[in-house]
């Protein structure tokens, strides 16, 4: 499980959609949210969008591996998708932020946590403007919770710089094909496996050599 979480405006979403184009076997975790859909977002694809009292009966049925309210708006990850995709043995990418993150933590302690930063405040500033969203006060507002948020990067894995989106998309890379061969990943019994026909072909090779010395 890969987590990624970044300030709003940090480029996490492009960065994301990237990451499941060019790495085979991740999937993206489709979040419900009660927000409305932007331009281009399609439902089901981007989020699953719910109106609040949906999202609230998912709630108390626990149906979220994690939830949290996102500047007036309710995200959260279905449980029952995301282990039915573990459960198949591919790999899942959570696009969540620094709050559901601590949620998955407690859950998931073998999960991947990957923090994405803009290159400055000054230019997630100057992105936020230009992309116009949000009023004035609200992009304030959100810039003065991304500074809380930024003093939660010590408790990820690994922090990616989002200065330029092609060296950023290169090290999500890297780090998504480095996780998936550590030692601690392997299946015991793939390892099992391979010593055993490892030997099976020492041994046919031995048989074989033996026959080919008989018949000379």
């Amino acid at each position: 499980m890969f987590v990624v979480s970044a300030p709003s405006g940090a480029g996490k979403t492009t960065l994301c959609h990237q990451l499941i184009a060019t790495v085979e076997g991740l999937r993206h975790s489709v979040s419900y949210t009660t927000r409305q859909p932007r331009e281009g977002e399609v439902h089901g694809r981007d989020y699953h969008f719910v109106d609040e009292v949906t999202f609230r009966a998912m709630l108390d049925r626990n149906e979220f591996v994690e939830w949290a309210s996102v500047y007036g708006k309710l995200y959260g990850t279905p449980r029952q998708a995301l282990e039915a995709t573990l459960r198949e043995g591919v790999d899942v990418l959570l696009e969540i932020d620094v709050q559901g993150a601590e949620q998955v933590r407690r859950l998931y302690q073998q999960g991947v946590f990957i923090y994405i930063l803009p290159p400055s405040l000054d230019v997630l500033q100057t992105r936020l403007h230009l992309r116009g969203r949000d009023s004035a006060d609200e992009i304030e507002r959100r810039l003065s919770q991304v500074k809380e948020e930024v003093k939660s990067w010590q408790a990820y894995d690994y922090v990616v710089r989002n200065d330029d989106v092609k060296q950023a998309l290169r090290e999500l890379e890297a780090i998504v094909l480095a996780e998936r061969i550590r030692v601690k990943r392997i299946d015991a019994r793939w390892m099992d496996e391979f010593v055993s026909d490892t030997q099976t072909e020492a041994a046919d090779s031995v048989t074989s050599a033996a026959r080919r010395r008989t018949r000379s």
